[in-house]
């Protein structure tokens, strides 16, 4: 295993981190560009609300559930191969999207790009923490996790752009084209990671899980669920509600994607200097005053809006960096693959859930108005400080990074 190791990034290491942030980027993508694209689709393809809701859904859930499979061989192989693997099957049932000639079709190749996609994550995380040490961990998961950000600056609206000059096709075979060119810069570039084996040759799939690492599970569940209890209907709430109009969309989300872009990397530089601890602690606090501010806010001009939302999503979306931190850093290398895999697995089931539940709480008035909205943010505070809480208990009883975990 190649371990990066100087006092502050070297180019190697800029280099190995902008690749992972790529295959991200492309994930992401993937995953976000459908749902702007569901009009069109729906038309072209003769898709129900129902039946295209199940294509969205199709992508998470496979993710999810092949994060619980991962348990069984992820941590068995050589992450670089298994990275490359993965990621060739994501390009594949990409392609696939772009060639399907039905809903069936599509809902297939979906699914396969999801389960993929799901364990990619986990892979990428597990590279990061196996080969980046532990006082610039915080600073690397950042800078990878810039590609969230980025996706929705750039990504999306190009692959709407995309859509509109050559069908919604489109999209899906220049992002695979993307993505393969992606592939062969981690062929050329990524280095062997496979100390991990040494450690997990002859264990069981499940050796070394505990009860107190099944607290990090629940930890990114509750962290995730807090956020997608109203991530989902911010767009609704933000017309239905503020008096935004449609075309005012883009550009608030467009400036909550640049700030998420460049706060990402100063969060992740945050939880080195204090800890991922201490700084998901901060960041779970200091969401609930945007939380509430944003689900509260009255009919607004565009500028109080924008200021918000950019608020809202830099401290909620910043969570995730000082939450990967912590949970990988808490794993013996032998099962970080394995475990990041179901993390990666409750973060999805945690983002599905709770937009299910969301629906569920909430109620469109005959204006367009959503109806129990200010509710739903006072229960994703409640949320966040019940992960404080996991929080608090999980670093206390779990194990640290080069421990051996008890029975």
């Amino acid at each position: 295993m190649i371990v990066l190791s100087a006092p502050s990034p070297a180019p190697r290491e800029r280099t190995l981190l902008w690749l992972l942030a790529a295959v991200q980027f492309t994930h992401v993508v993937d995953f976000m560009m459908l749902m702007p694209l569901g009009p069109l689709l729906m038309q072209r393809l003769s898709l129900s609300a129902t039946r295209f809701g199940a294509l969205v859904s199709a992508y998470t859930l496979a993710s999810a559930a092949m994060g619980v499979l991962g348990v069984f061989w992820l941590d068995r192989l050589e992450r670089k191969r298994t990275l490359l693997m993965l990621y060739a099957g994501f390009i594949i049932a990409t392609l696939l999207c772009g060639a399907a000639t039905g809903a069936t079709g599509l809902l297939i190749a979906r699914t396969v790009a999801g389960g993929c996609a799901g364990l990619m994550g986990a892979v990428v995380i597990a590279i990061v923490s196996d080969t980046v040490p532990a006082e610039r961990r915080g600073q690397a998961i950042g800078t990878v996790m810039t590609a969230y950000a980025l996706s929705a600056v750039a990504g999306v609206p190009l692959g709407l752009g995309l859509a509109n000059l050559g069908g919604w096709r489109a999209p899906f075979i220049v992002l695979a084209a993307v993505a393969g060119f992606v592939w062969l810069l981690l062929l050329r570039f990524l280095p062997r990671v496979d100390g991990h084996l040494s450690q997990a040759s002859g264990a069981s799939a499940t050796a070394g899980f505990t009860p107190r690492l099944a607290m990090g599970w629940g930890l990114t569940f509750t962290v995730v669920f807090a956020s997608f209890l109203l991530i989902p209907y911010l767009g609704a709430f933000m017309v239905g509600n503020v008096g935004l109009s449609l075309t005012d969309l883009p550009w608030v989300y467009l400036a909550g994607g640049a700030a998420t872009f460049v706060s990402s990397r100063w969060i992740g530089r945050l939880a080195d200097r204090m800890g991922p601890a201490r700084a998901l602690a901060l960041l779970l606090v200091a969401t609930m005053v945007p939380h509430l501010l944003f689900t509260h806010l009255p009919p607004s001009p565009l500028p109080v809006v924008a200021v918000v939302f950019v608020l809202f999503m830099t401290l909620t979306s910043g969570r995730a960096i000082p939450t990967m931190a912590l949970v990988a850093s808490q794993v013996p290398p032998s099962i970080r693959g394995r475990y990041l895999a179901v993390n990666i697995a409750a973060s999805d089931g945690a983002s599905g859930l709770a937009a299910w539940m969301g629906g569920l709480l909430l109620t469109t008035g005959p204006d367009g108005t959503l109806i129990g909205f200010a509710q739903l943010g006072w229960l994703a505070v409640a949320i966040s400080a019940l992960a404080l809480g996991l929080l608090w208990t999980f670093v206390g009883r779990a194990v640290r990074l080069d421990a051996t975990p008890a029975p």
